[in-house]
């Protein structure tokens, strides 16, 4: 039975009590119809007046400039509904793996997920390796399989390959009906033993036909069968077995139980276009979904990491949210959406934003007491202003100052911190740079605000290369940041080539002399350094000594043949490449009573330098990273053939730890071949594949590609 809509399009939900609040994720892969289906059910429950559609922007989720353009939603969105006096909070979320960030936000807010499957494509390696992560915390999860009005659309195939995929616990709750042309017509309640008939355009309920009995009857026992198996009726099984008829209000009890554990996955069928399945999944994510009360709060700590007490879903309670996401408004200035998990939000409260563990992101850690500006539930670009937002809900805060994505809210009288969901490491850097000078002054600012925004970004000012680099999931990542800087914050940037941070050393030992010498009357500059120059290990720097004999360097000028010596290193002599790991010995030189000063012996040290790089040979040295690649093990091959193509050293290879199915491949490669290697091993693996890299050493790079470098 269709259960009665909010019909008020314009007014924000109110705030509900934990009990009377849904907070869902949409998970799934790019296209399955996460949008779309968001969508539908706005419109089903009268909360927009019309669905909007992704392909003419006009979606309430995809309401970015950035999303309008490319047509796929690239951030976290939040899309409240009503439906019979729940607050359902729907939380819609990016398909693509550069996006994984804003899908963690979104588990991280949220107490249940609801899995898109499309009938036509079925599951990605991303969506299973979300399931996996799921498992692993114990989210309640649901899956829905959309888009049954597409061609080529299986319902019993896309089912069959969740359950092959996510496992056991996976089991329909609806069957779709055909028509005559084959097209889906309506659905087959398994619990109700009703149809529920779209082929008027409209839902009707009534009896099944004679020819859907034996269908029902065949798939109803082992639903059933999943939902009783965790019943707190311990009898209920055996009365089943023994041909007991389990009453329905029974079973969707204990239908809620199971989900809320995590043991049972409910399938439910949708075409949203038509609004067909949209009222049955309202119902059983208003009935069957867990409330904010059977999901636990994350832990907490104290801000310096000491601990601290577990709190609670209670209004009444100690108050820790947490910014799931920020934006940047014109007007409004930085919003922060939060999910408040204890206590009570209020305009104008009093609240301490705390920061902790994204330093090396370019986040640094920050404790700051604030006041909390005006509360909102958002829709699309709108914002509808509340009251309040209790233990369980969620909504946009406004003028928070210093609070970015990942940070804590909690009383100032006794700050509390909430650890960051895991983050995937960005591997693909980008050099940005401004395209003119009044561009200049607005782009650091403009960079600090996307890194703020996005926890996934990490911005670094290499002090080797000088360039800025934004360090990127992947290059749809980067698509979207360079189009943010350019359109929401009015700045014009370009994006020269990325250079690796190359160093050089002295080919082989010689010695030279430094001479400076500058005398043609009146006070001149003179200088003479004997010096034996000589390469070192890797990582050993300079080491300087003095070994003058007789006093032919007074000892006032040693020092500042070393300093002369340090700058020239520093500065490098091509490329502003700078020289590195070398011994250099003063042994011998020539002063003048008059004419030698501090700045001459520096100036010669420096010649003397420049002398030996040009005798000896300079060598060119690059770095090294050491990579941990993680990947099944059908495509270990695949990329050991492929990284000895980057001059890759392999060192080993074990299983992974947490994942029996996967394999960690270990190598020592050059950094200049691992500039792509995010974008390229994604390929290679069909999406499955992650690499971690930190810096090991500078070694000699090979003279022939040392211009391709440069």
């Amino acid at each position: 039975m269709k259960k009665e809509a909010n019909r008020d399009a314009g007014r924000a939900p109110e705030p509900r009590t934990a009990e009377r609040v849904r907070n869902v994720v949409l998970v799934g892969h790019a296209g399955a119809g996460k949008t779309t289906l968001v969508e539908a059910l706005l419109a089903r429950t009268g909360t927009i007046p019309r669905a909007g559609r992704v392909e003419d922007g006009t979606t309430v989720c995809d309401s970015d400039e950035v999303e309008v353009r490319q047509q796929r939603s690239v951030a976290l969105a939040l899309a409240p509904l009503e439906y019979d006096g729940i607050k359902v909070n729907l939380l819609d979320t990016p398909g693509y793996a550069d996006f994984v960030g804003e899908l963690r936000a979104g588990l991280r807010a949220a107490d249940a997920a609801l899995f898109v499957v499309s009938a036509v494509d079925g599951v990605d390696a991303l969506t299973s390796a979300l399931w996996e992560e799921c498992a692993a915390v114990g989210m309640p999860r649901a899956v829905v399989i959309s888009q049954l009005d597409r061609a080529r659309a299986d319902f019993d195939e896309a089912v069959a390959i969740c359950q092959r995929v996510f496992g056991d616990g996976v089991q329909p709750l609806y069957l779709p009906m055909h028509a005559d042309d084959e097209s889906v017509a309506g659905l087959i309640g398994l619990l109700s033993r009703r149809v529920y008939d779209w082929s008027s355009g409209e839902r009707v309920e009534r009896d099944p036909d004679p020819e859907h009995l034996p269908l029902i009857e065949s798939t109803r026992s082992a639903l059933i069968e999943g939902i009783i198996a965790e019943s707190e009726d311990e009898t209920l099984m055996d009365r089943y077995l023994a041909g007991e008829d389990i009453d329905l209000k029974v079973l969707v009890e204990d239908l809620e139980t199971a989900v809320a554990r995590g043991t049972f996955y409910p399938v439910l069928a949708a075409a949203p276009l038509t609004m067909l399945g949209t009222d049955e999944l309202l119902e059983v994510l208003t009935s069957a979904f867990p409330t904010p009360l059977e999901h636990p709060c994350p832990p907490v700590t104290k801000p310096d990491g000491s601990p601290a007490a577990p709190v609670e879903c209670d209004p009444d309670g100690p108050l820790v949210a947490e910014v799931v996401k920020t934006t940047t408004d014109p007007y409004l200035g930085r919003v922060s959406l939060v999910r408040v998990f204890s206590g009570t939000l209020r305009p104008d409260l009093a609240v301490h934003v705390s920061g902790h563990g994204m330093a090396e992101r370019g986040h640094p850690d920050h404790d700051v007491d604030e006041r909390v500006g005006a509360l909102a539930v958002p829709l699309g670009a709108s914002l509808r202003h509340v009251s309040h937002c209790p233990a369980g809900d969620m909504c946009t805060v406004a003028r928070l100052a210093s609070a970015e994505t990942g940070d804590t809210l909690s009383s100032k009288d006794d700050p509390l911190l909430v650890h960051a969901w895991d983050l995937p490491e960005p591997q693909l850097p980008i050099a940005v740079e401004a395209a003119s000078r009044a561009d200049e002054d607005k782009l650091g600012t403009a960079l600090a605000r996307l890194v703020a925004e996005d926890p996934t970004v990490r911005l670094e000012r290499n002090a080797e290369t000088g360039q800025v680099l934004l360090w990127c999931v992947g290059e749809a990542h980067a698509e979207v940041l360079l189009d943010r800087l350019r359109i929401r914050h009015g700045v014009g940037v370009t994006t020269p080539d990325v250079r690796v941070a190359l160093r050089e050393t002295l080919a082989k030992p010689i010695t030279i002399t430094g001479r400076h010498v500058k005398q043609s009357g009146g006070h001149g500059q003179y200088a003479v350094a004997v010096l034996e120059v000589e390469p070192q290990p890797a990582g050993s720097g300079l080491t300087y000594e003095v070994k003058v004999v007789g006093g032919s360097v007074p000892n006032q000028f040693h020092g500042s043949v070393e300093k002369g010596v340090r700058t020239q290193m520093e500065r490098g002599l091509h490329a502003g490449r700078p020289l590195v790991d070398l011994k250099v010995t003063l042994v011998d030189g020539k002063a003048h009573s008059v004419d030698s000063s501090d700045a001459a012996f520096q100036t010669a040290g420096a010649l003397g330098l420049r002398e030996a790089a040009s005798a000896a040979g300079l060598e060119v040295l690059e770095p090294v990273a050491e990579i941990a690649v993680t990947v099944p093990a059908g495509f270990v091959g695949s990329v050991m053939s492929d990284l000895s193509g980057r001059r890759a050293r392999v060192t080993g290879s074990d299983p992974d730890v947490e994942h029996e199915d996967r394999t960690v491949v270990r190598a020592e490669v050059p950094e200049i071949e691992l500039l792509r290697y995010a974008t390229d091993l994604r390929s290679l693996s069909h999406g499955t594949g992650t690499y971690t890299r930190r810096y090991l050493r500078h070694e000699p790079m090979p003279s022939h590609l040392v211009p391709a470098a440069e």
